[in-house]
């Protein structure tokens, strides 16, 4: 089994999702311990954002890079090998501003390339990225006040992952952590009562 890590936070040590993050992957490695673990941390190490110098990495003709372009290349195809080679996918996906952190947002740009994880067909576009398991953490100060209208970022990660063929997702979800220590404290008893539901789950699929 190959797992990819993806943490977003920008707080370290103090990240609720780092650490539900490296829980998650904990457990799995238990239950199977000759497992590969990839660890991006999109914080310490951000992939630089989508701009007009990166249109050349993401697509098209490769010749005439310069040294920047050919950098920016090949941290896209290490991403891009370590995606497609996961069988389980641990995402870290705060809250922030009602969307994903932009580093995250950055990853999902180099790893959304047409004929690599999706193509166009004459029926619509196709996920090549089938058969991965996504487990998804999701964090946020507040909580769920009118249904999806507030909740873009997992909107956002559902969708790209559904798009690009992952259709196996869960999501773990610590909310409510700015409200005050009642609040908190309910919200990781949540996120904790969860994964030992997914890990019951991945049991009983064994």
């Amino acid at each position: 089994m190959n797992i990819l890590k993806i943490d977003s936070s920008v707080l370290g040590d103090n990240s609720v999702s780092r650490n539900l993050t490296a829980g998650i992957v904990a457990d799995l490695v238990a239950k199977n311990p000759s497992a590969k673990v990839t660890v991006r941390d999109l914080d310490r190490e951000a992939p630089a954002h989508l701009g007009n110098h990166l249109l050349p990495v993401l697509g098209g003709p490769k010749d005439g890079l310069n040294a920047a372009q050919q950098a920016e290349l090949d941290i896209t195809e290490a991403y891009l090998a370590e995606f497609m080679a996961a069988d389980v996918l641990v995402i870290g996906a705060p809250q922030y501003n009602f969307g994903i952190p932009s580093q995250l947002k950055a990853w999902i740009d180099r790893i959304a390339q047409a004929g690599r994880t999706f193509r166009y067909t004459e029926n619509g576009p196709e996920g090549l990225a089938k058969g991965k398991k996504a487990i998804v953490v999701s964090s946020r100060g507040g909580v769920r006040q009118d249904g999806a209208a507030l909740d873009l970022h997992e909107v956002t990660v559902d969708v790209v992952l559904r798009f690009l063929g992952i259709t196996d997702i869960s999501f773990v979800r610590a909310h409510g952590l700015a409200m005050g220590p009642e609040a908190r404290e309910a919200g990781l008893t949540t996120a904790k009562t969860e994964i030992a539901a997914l890990n019951d789950a991945l049991r009983a699929a064994a």
